[in-house]
Formats: C-alpha cells, sequence, structure tokens
C-alpha cells in the first residue's frame, strides 16, 4: 500500500507541475537592474525614472543607414520619419518615438522608439524591425539596437530552455544509462524519478515566483532543470546500486528495498544537505540573481533527494528484479560470501589494488598535475563582459550597435541618467560636459516634442525659431533628471571608467548616476564583493558538514583541500580554453563564485559517497583494507554518476547564453576530474598513505586491526 501511495502522490505533484514548463517566463525576468541591491546608486536612479519618463517602457534605437556611400537624401529622411511614425501601431509600442536625427556624417539616421516592459519584448523588436524594413525607402538599411533590442536577444537565446535544454540533457543521461545499465527499463525509472522530483520543484518554485516571494531568470531556470535532473540521478544511481547489492543475497524484494534504503539513506542526506548548505550560503549575496538563486536551487536539491529516497524505493519494489531486464542480478549470496564484500576482477579492483601497493607516489604525482592545471587560473579574465557580447552566436542587436557607433557617438541610445537637485542643474551639466567621455547632455522636458531639451554651457536650449522660449525640465521632488550620451560604447570599459569618474566628481553635489553602464558598473562591483565573501563562508559550512558525516577533523580537511585544488584546476584549464580555443571575451565576476559553488558542493558529493563507505568498510577491515574496498565497490556507481552530472551541466551549452557556456564548461570539466582524478587515484591514495590517522581524532584513529598493523 505504501509504494502504491507515494507513486501516486508524486503522480498528482507531477501532473501539477508539468504543465509550467511552458509558463516560466511569465514568472521570471531578465531585467539586470531587478536583481541590484536596493542600496545601489543604479538602483536608486531606476526607481525615479518613471517620475520623468512616464510609464515603465524600454527604449529600443532604430538605426537608419544608407546603403551606398551616399548621403541619405531629404526624400528618404521623410520615409524614415514616416515609418517612425507608424511604428506607434504596433503592439507593444505604447507611444510615438522620437523625430528621426541624422548623423554628422549624413550616412545614417536614428531614432527612439519606447517598448512596452510589460509586452514580450521580443515579439515588439522582431515586429517593430519588420514594419520600419517594410516602409523605410529603398537604399535604407534598418536595424534594432539599444536596451530594448539586446533584451529582446536576450529572450530569444533563453528560448530554448524549456525543449532544447531538457530534450538535450534528457538524452545524454538516457544514453549513458542504458550503457552503464545494459537494460531498457531501468533508466526509464531512474528518468522517471529525476523528472518527477523536476515537476514538483517547478510547481514549488513557480508558484512562490508567482507570489513575489522569489525572483526567478531564464539563468536561473536553466540552472535549476539541469541540477535538479543531475542530482536526481546521481541519488538514484547510489540507491540502485546498493539495491542490486541486496538482491544478490535476498529474494525478498521488500527486504532488498528496505536494505538499499538504509546503506545509502546517509551518504544521500549528507550529499544533499552539503549541496543545499553550499547554495544557501548564496543568500549572503548583494545581487539578488545570486541570492535568489540559493534557495530556487535548494528546492530542486531537496525534492531530488525526496524523489530518490522515496518515489525511487517504491518504483524498484513495483519492478524488483524485473527493473533490471534483460541482465537481472542473480541470487547468489554463497558467490558474494566468498568475495567477503569485495568484487573480484574488475578495473576498480586492479586500481584499489595499484594504489594499496604504490599510495604515496600517486598522489604525490596527481596533486603535481592538478597543482600545474590550477596555474592557468592566473589568465582567468573574470572582470565583467559588454552586454553585447552576453549572447553568444548572431545578434541582430550587436550588429545594430555597431552600425549606430560607426555614425553617432558610441553611447547613443544607452544615455547616463543623472538625477540631480533643480538648483543644480547648470553646475552638474558643465561638469558632465567637461568630462572627455562625455559628447552631449539633455534634460528630460515633457514641453519638449523629443521628450528632451538639450543643455549646453548657456543652458536648456530651444526647439525651434529664434525667440521660441527653451522648454521647462520636468521637476520632481526637486530633481531634475539629465541624460547623457557618452562618448565609448555603453558596455565598453572606457564608458565604464567613465561611469565611476563621474561618480566620483559629482559626489559633492549629491547627484545619481545610473543608467545601462553603470548599472553594469554596479553588477560587477557587487559580484566581487560576492565573491570574496561566499567563497570561504562555503568551504567552512561543508568542513564541517563533513566533519559531522565522518566523526573526523583531519579527513575532511583533506577531501576539502583535494576539492579545492580540483576545482582551481577546473578554473584554470577553463581560463586557457576560454582565452585560447574559444576566444571568449572575458567571463562575469558570478562564474568563479557560480563554480566554486556547484563544483565543491556537488564535487564532494563523490568523496562522501567514496568516504561514508570507506568508513563502513574500516570499521571492520581496518582503514587501508577499508579504502581498498570502498573504491573497488564503489568505483562503478560513482563513476556513472559523474559522467550522468558531466553531461547535465554541459547540456548547458545548448542555451547561446556566455555565461551559461562558461559554467556548463567549468562544472562538466571539473566534475570529470572530480570523478576520475579526484576521487579514483588522490584521496585513496592520500587516505591509504596516511593510513587510520585519517579518522583522528576519532576512536577509529585509534583502532589497530591486524590489517592496519601490516
Amino acid at each position: 500500500m505504501i509504494p502504491a501511495a507515494l507513486i501516486l502522490l508524486w503522480l498528482g505533484g507531477a501532473a501539477l507541475g508539468g504543465p509550467l514548463f511552458g509558463k516560466v517566463d511569465e514568472v521570471s525576468s531578465n531585467d539586470q537592474t531587478a536583481y541590484l541591491p536596493s542600496s545601489a546608486e543604479a538602483t536608486e536612479v531606476r526607481d525615479a525614472l518613471s517620475d520623468f519618463l512616464g510609464d515603465d517602457a524600454i527604449p529600443a534605437v532604430a538605426v537608419f543607414e544608407s546603403e551606398t556611400d551616399a548621403e541619405l537624401s531629404e526624400e528618404q529622411l521623410t520615409g524614415i520619419a514616416d515609418a517612425v511614425g507608424s511604428a506607434a501601431d504596433i503592439p507593444g509600442v505604447p507611444e510615438q518615438g522620437s523625430p528621426p536625427i541624422p548623423s554628422e556624417d549624413g550616412l545614417a539616421a536614428q531614432a527612439f522608439i519606447p517598448i512596452d516592459s510589460a509586452a514580450d519584448v521580443s515579439d515588439a523588436v522582431d515586429e517593430l524591425a519588420t514594419e520600419l524594413r517594410d516602409r523605410v525607402p529603398a537604399g535604407v538599411a534598418v536595424h534594432v539596437t539599444g536596451p530594448a533590442g539586446f533584451t529582446a536577444d536576450l529572450v530569444g537565446a533563453f528560448a530554448g530552455i524549456d525543449g532544447l535544454l531538457l530534450a538535450v540533457a534528457l538524452a545524454a543521461v538516457l544514453v549513458i544509462l542504458i550503457v552503464v545499465y545494459r537494460s531498457l527499463l531501468l533508466p526509464v525509472v531512474v528518468l522517471g524519478t529525476s523528472l518527477f522530483a523536476l515537476c514538483v520543484a517547478l510547481l514549488v518554485v513557480w508558484n512562490l515566483a508567482n507570489a513575489g516571494v522569489l525572483l526567478l531568470s531564464g539563468q536561473t531556470q536553466g540552472i535549476l532543470f539541469i541540477l535538479v535532473i543531475g542530482a536526481a540521478t546521481d541519488y538514484s544511481l547510489l540507491l540502485v546500486a546498493r539495491f542490486r547489492e541486496e538482491l544478490r543475497v535476498t529474494t525478498d524484494r521488500g527486504a532488498a528495498v528496505l536494505g538499499a534504503v538504509k546503506g545509502s539513506f546517509e551518504p544521500i542526506l549528507a550529499s544533499g544537505g552539503t549541496v543545499i548548505a553550499g547554495l544557501l550560503c548564496l543568500l549572503l549575496s548583494d545581487l539578488k540573481s545570486n541570492s535568489t538563486l540559493g534557495p530556487v536551487a535548494a528546492i530542486g536539491i531537496v525534492f531530488a533527494m525526496l524523489s530518490a529516497l522515496t518515489l525511487l524505493p517504491a518504483l524498484l519494489f513495483a519492478f524488483g528484479r524485473a527493473a533490471f531486464w534483460p541482465k537481472r542480478p542473480r541470487f547468489e549470496p554463497e558467490v558474494v560470501a566468498e568475495e567477503h564484500g569485495m568484487p573480484t576482477g574488475g578495473i576498480w579492483r586492479k586500481l584499489a589494488d595499484r594504489i594499496r601497493r604504490k599510495p604515496r607516489g600517486i598522489w604525490i604525482a596527481t596533486a603535481a598535475v592538478l597543482a600545474i592545471g590550477a596555474a592557468g587560473v592566473l589568465q582567468l579574465n573574470a572582470q565583467g563582459v559588454p552586454q553585447s557580447d552576453l549572447v553568444l552566436g548572431v545578434s541582430a542587436a550587436r550588429d545594430g550597435q555597431q552600425v549606430l557607433g560607426d555614425h553617432f557617438p558610441g553611447g547613443s541610445g544607452s544615455p547616463v541618467y543623472v538625477l540631480t537637485d533643480e538648483a543644480d542643474l547648470q553646475s552638474v551639466t558643465d561638469q558632465l560636459l567637461d568630462h572627455s567621455g562625455i559628447d552631449a547632455v539633455s534634460v528630460t522636458s515633457s514641453d519638449s516634442p523629443s521628450g528632451s531639451a538639450p543643455v549646453t554651457a548657456e543652458g536648456v536650449q530651444a526647439f525651434g525659431p529664434p525667440g521660441t522660449p527653451a522648454p521647462a525640465p520636468t521637476v520632481s521632488d526637486g530633481r531634475v533628471l539629465l541624460q547623457a550620451t557618452l562618448s565609448d560604447a555603453a558596455d565598453s570599459d572606457a564608458a565604464a571608467q567613465t561611469v565611476r569618474e563621474l561618480r566620483s566628481e559629482l559626489h559633492d553635489s549629491g547627484a545619481l548616476v545610473g543608467g545601462v553602464t553603470a548599472t553594469a558598473v554596479d553588477t560587477n562591483d557587487a559580484s566581487i564583493h560576492d565573491r570574496t565573501l561566499i567563497i570561504p563562508i562555503v568551504l567552512a559550512v561543508i568542513l564541517v558538514i563533513l566533519m559531522l558525516l565522518l566523526r573526523s577533523v583531519l579527513a575532511p580537511v583533506l577531501l576539502t583541500l583535494t576539492t579545492v585544488l580540483s576545482f582551481g584546476t577546473a578554473l584554470g584549464v577553463a581560463a586557457l580554453v576560454f582565452n585560447h580555443l574559444f576566444e571568449f571575451p572575458g567571463a562575469d565576476p558570478a562564474v568563479p563564485l557560480f563554480g566554486f559553488v556547484f563544483l565543491v558542493a556537488l564535487g564532494i558529493d563523490y568523496n562522501i559517497f567514496l568516504m561514508t563507505r570507506v568508513r563502513e568498510e574500516s570499521l571492520v577491515h581496518g582503514t587501508r583494507e577499508g579504502v581498498r574496498r570502498g573504491l573497488a565497490v564503489t568505483g562503478g556507481v560513482i563513476t556513472s554518476a559523474g559522467l550522468v552530472l558531466a553531461a547535465t551541466f554541459a547540456a548547458l551549452s545548448v542555451i547561446p547564453i556566455l555565461f551559461l557556456a562558461q559554467i556548463a564548461f567549468i562544472v562538466a570539466f571539473g566534475v570529470l576530474l572530480d570523478t576520475f582524478i579526484v576521487r579514483s587515484l588522490l584521496v585513496p591514495a592520500l587516505a591509504t598513505d596516511i593510513g587510520r590517522a585519517v579518522w583522528w581524532p576519532s576512536k577509529l584513529s585509534r583502532t589497530v586491526t591486524a590489517e592496519d598493523a601490516r
């Protein structure tokens, strides 16, 4: 009755969560400013923008370029103006755009068109580009860029997260499971366990995001999917391995399931607890994109554990030995007794024997190779990347930004917003114009046809014939909003430096500096702060958990150090690959932090799986023999788990986002390092060389067996 009730309970949860896969975008946002801390200067400016700019719109910059070397004619400019005027009829464009502004070289023109942030930005931008191309005169090329263009590119890049990402991840896991088990039914059972866990986790996360408790982004969504599939499959593999062992000594499938749960409960709980603790450390982050990922991913791990410890045992009880068809495990207690719990032959038995003979040489050589790889971390450039490089492959907004920069100041379309007191308007303008990184300044004005008026050293300038009065700036709470056009591209290092210098120069006046560039600056600064703060805390938390699990101090310290060394190697190799093979422009400051949390928290799993079994064997056979037996018994299942986790994280690379591609490589490569090098060679060799002292100060470190005395 209990197995059937568990299956029905999970089936009900999956039925409710499954339909939400296509609706995650309803409760998620990819607006970078929304994830900044409320105290950030860019956040304060963003919160005030609606008082000056009206409704919450995202500006799109339409760039019109002559397809010949000839300047745009009056007829072409008139046609461009008509096309821009017609854009207001497009769904998602709430109001008329600005009149087209010709470039100084006469070869291009630009217009600013608002896109409703509540609309589907990607669809609205696509329709806008199509409408403009259909209506402009012959000989004029059209590009749509600016904040709305880049947002549309991001939305398009994340579009495959519900379908393509899951399909690739599940297909990779299915192939690995079929090869490992040489069975058709068991892989389906294991994958079903993982999918049910994901559906129920998504049900909880979606409703929390819908209620405003959690912030959800495409990036967080992708990581949640991969993490749950990978972790649930890993935990399932461990339990299935124990179930197979039990079936060799009993014909009672209920007893076999119970024995499997008892044998795998502690390592699964410790493993999941370690990952959850590491993820929850992200709550200390200043960036909401990091702090919200922690609980979202932790919820996923909780259901991954619950699924592996409840649903999977229920399914295994239902199928019994048939779950392994056509290679059903035999009932052979005599053979098991002859093996004394130690499998005969096989690669893992041979490796365990080799490590037992020459442990010191193996761990020293392995550590040296890993240290050489870790040296590459010095070449890692993780100080941030331009917004135009966030999307890999084709980017319409990036192409448009290039054309815009060829004919207009580099920062056109993405101004620096400066919020200042009305009385300081002119003095702040003078400081802005004195900076070499600023090309022009305007002030927001509802009286102006374009929504703003130029400001020069002589003050606010008028539109129209001589004698026309200058439009009055829009004032809110005694403040005005200046818009400064950057000389350099808004996502360039030069523009970031300009923002930093302006903030320093304007500090005494109380003016606040925001906008796209300022948001990127504040995001990078917060990421670097998070990285410095959180990494040591994650290490300390994991160390404490390992000490409680292994009842030891020395073993957890060694396990943590080996995992950190493995992470350093993964990051070092990744830096070389990113710089010289993929030629990436750099990395987000959060990449090392995310890589660390996932690799250390997940990589320690395999050491937990190994060392809990080693401790179990050491209590009976002594430490050195316990290491030999533990490695031989767990080698196959841990390697399979590592391959599954590496394959699922590698699937993230199908989403053309630079951040996810980098995380995919770092975690996949790092997991393989942990699986085949650290857990297979370094840790067993170290434990064997140290012997029973590895369990210091527990009683086991003082228990001398005949095997230890040899």
